[in-house]
C-alpha cells in the first residue's frame, strides 16, 4: 500500500505507520453513527484515517483521537494539521486509561488492534491471552463508560469471538448492543469481524450481514456505495 493513501477530500500519509489503513478501520468509520453528535472520540486513532472520515462525515463535530504509539501518534497529528478538517481535529499522545475529558463524547469509536488466537494450540498460550484480553477489555470499557453522554454510543470493530468478549465486559458498565453487524468476505464465507453499537439504554440488537465481495476480487454495490464518498474509484 502506498505510502500517502489519497482520499478524495484529504490524503492520509502513513509511513513509519504500524498500523495502515485497512478494511476494518475504513468499514467502522462509515458505518458508525450516532444522533446529530458534537464531540466524537476515536480511542486508538494509528494514522487518524478513522477520525478524519468521522469528521468529513459529521460536519460540525469536534474529533479528538488518541494514540498509545508516538510515531502514530505524530503521524495522526500531521495528517489532521493538513487536512481542511484541522480546526475540528485533536490528536493526543496517550494512554487510553490516562486521558481524561471535561467533556463527555456523544460517539466514541474503537479499531483495537487485537486478535484472537483461535488457532494457536497450545491451552495455556491461549488462557494467557484471554486473560490479557479481558484486563484490556474491562479497562476499555470503563474508560468508555467514564467518557460516554448518557445517550451516547460506542462503535468498535473486533473478530468475533473478542466482540462477544467485549459485549460480555460491557453489560457489567450497563452498557448494551443495539446493533451488531456481522462483516463477511462473500456470502459463501462465515463473519470474520463484528462491527458492534453499544449503548447505555437497553433495547433488542439489529443483527444485520455485510458482505465485502459479490464475487473474487469483485467489491459489492453496498461496499462501494458505503465508501464513494471517500475512495476515489467509487
Amino acid at each position: 500500500m502506498a505510502d500517502i493513501f489519497k482520499f478524495k477530500q484529504f490524503e492520509v500519509d502513513q509511513r513509519g505507520c504500524g498500523m495502515k489503513i485497512n478494511t476494518d478501520g475504513v468499514l467502522l468509520a462509515t458505518m458508525a453513527t450516532a444522533e446529530n453528535p458534537h464531540r466524537i472520540l476515536d480511542i486508538g486513532t494509528g494514522t487518524g484515517v478513522m477520525a478524519l472520515m468521522l469528521a468529513q462525515r459529521f460536519e460540525v463535530a469536534t474529533v479528538e483521537a488518541v494514540e498509545i504509539e508516538e510515531t502514530a501518534a505524530t503521524t495522526a497529528e500531521n495528517n489532521f494539521r493538513n487536512s481542511i478538517f484541522n480546526d475540528r481535529l485533536t490528536s493526543h499522545h496517550i494512554d487510553i486509561a490516562d486521558f481524561s475529558s471535561a467533556q463527555k463524547f456523544d460517539l466514541i469509536v474503537s479499531n483495537p488492534p487485537y486478535f484472537v488466537n483461535d488457532l494457536k494450540n497450545a491451552t495455556r498460550k491461549k488462557g494467557i491471552a484471554r486473560h490479557a484480553e479481558i484486563n484490556f477489555f474491562d479497562n476499555l470499557m470503563a474508560k468508555v463508560n467514564e467518557l460516554l453522554t448518557e445517550d451516547g454510543v460506542f462503535w468498535f470493530i473486533l473478530p468475533v469471538a473478542q466482540a462477544e468478549m467485549l459485549i460480555e465486559n460491557a453489560a457489567l458498565y450497563c452498557l448494551r448492543p443495539s446493533c451488531v453487524i456481522e462483516l463477511h468476505s462473500d456470502k459463501s464465507k462465515s463473519a470474520f469481524r463484528w462491527i458492534v453499537c453499544l449503548a447505555k439504554t437497553e433495547n433488542l440488537p439489529q443483527h444485520q450481514h455485510f458482505y465485502i465481495y459479490e464475487d473474487e476480487k469483485i467489491y459489492t454495490q453496498a461496499y462501494k456505495v458505503l465508501l464513494r464518498d471517500f475512495f476515489l474509484d467509487y
